[in-house]
């Protein structure tokens, strides 16, 4: 039986942390609303201000730290892809589609060949 690893917020530090980006978050949409007399400019250098500020506090807590590291391995993985060149996807996508055709054409002649021996042959619904 494979066990799941939960992983938490383990220091106090941490937990602090995140409490401080979630009230950054939280003044920033506050200050944003409340400052609507100040005009626009205002009102969007707080809201952005605010939440560069959270995003930095966010990013120094050890949860943070975890995201940016799945980040750059995510992105050293979509490096190693070999993407399909532009004549391979093509011929990819009609084989796709041819597929789909006869596919389609072999229900299609299911369905009737079912219809007819049901409906014509023991029901005798159609004579």
């Amino acid at each position: 039986m494979a066990s799941t690893q939960v992983e938490t917020v383990s220091t106090g530090a941490d937990k602090a942390k995140l409490a401080a980006a979630v009230l950054l978050v939280a003044l920033a949409l506050a200050g944003f609303y409340l400052l609507g007399q100040q005009g626009a400019l205002v009102q969007w250098a707080a809201l952005v201000a605010g939440l560069i500020a959270a995003a930095v506090v966010f990013l120094i807590s050890e949860p943070g730290r975890q995201l940016v590291a799945f980040g750059r391995d995510s992105w050293r993985e979509v490096k190693k892809v070999v993407w399909p060149t532009r004549k391979e996807a093509i011929q990819t996508t009609a084989y796709v589609f041819a597929f789909v055709v006869v596919m389609a054409l072999f229900l299609w002649l299911t369905d009737k060949t079912l219809e007819w021996l049901l409906y014509d042959l023991v029901l005798g619904w159609r004579s």
